[in-house]
């Protein structure tokens, strides 16, 4: 994982609510167990026409969301099963946040587990932001995680909510195993020292 750092970025929104992960990455996909090429199935059955051709009235067919690192969602994204295949296949395409006003709990985990930040705000918030995404493509947010910023295109700061381990985990760019790993000479201390208290009290 690479550490997690500050960012600005134009949005591109999906006023859908409770879109669920077959929407985002359909199951007859799931078949890999790499992130790979991933982001060519995202939002498949929407992006694409029955025949395997772009659909242009698909938002993520639009030249003026290409590149764009955010991702405007409506209400409960990622609701349905826990295929941890949906934040690889939006951080595939290039995404490295959701805003919502709301997130299906085991989406949310599997997405800081996997570089993803799900930034949760009001509805007027999210208001607002549409609002201003459909005023102007280019407009943009920017996103400060140590802080847990996010700053709308009219200026306004927003804090939003994600727990200090996950946090520390994206800003250093570790998982929980790297992270465990990083304290290995602490653990190996205390092993030792337990396993010579355990053999003096049994003498």
């Amino acid at each position: 994982m690479k550490p997690f750092t500050n960012f600005e970025s134009r949005m591109m929104p999906l006023a859908f609510n409770n879109v669920d992960t077959d929407q985002i990455i359909p199951a007859r996909f799931l078949k890999t167990t790499s992130k790979q090429g991933l982001d060519k199935q995202l939002f498949n059955d929407w992006r694409y026409d029955p025949q395997g051709n772009p659909n242009p009235d698909f938002i993520l067919n639009q030249p003026q969301v290409q590149g764009a690192e955010v991702l405007l969602a409506g209400d409960n994204f990622g609701c349905g099963s826990s295929r941890e295949h949906a934040p690889w296949a939006l951080t595939q395409w290039g995404f490295r946040a959701v805003i919502s006003t709301s997130f299906a709990d085991i989406f949310q985990q599997n997405s800081l587990k996997n570089s993803l930040l799900p930034i949760r705000v009001p509805q007027d918030v999210a208001d607002e932001l549409f609002r201003a995404v459909t005023a102007d493509s280019q407009a943009t947010v920017k996103i400060d995680l140590p802080a847990r910023t996010l700053t709308t295109p009219s200026g306004r700061t927003v804090e939003f909510p994600v727990d200090g381990f996950s946090k520390h985990c994206l800003v250093e760019g570790v998982d929980e195993l790297g992270y465990i790993l990083h304290h290995e000479a602490d653990i190996a201390a205390y092993e030792s020292q337990r396993v010579g208290s355990i053999n003096t009290t049994a003498a």
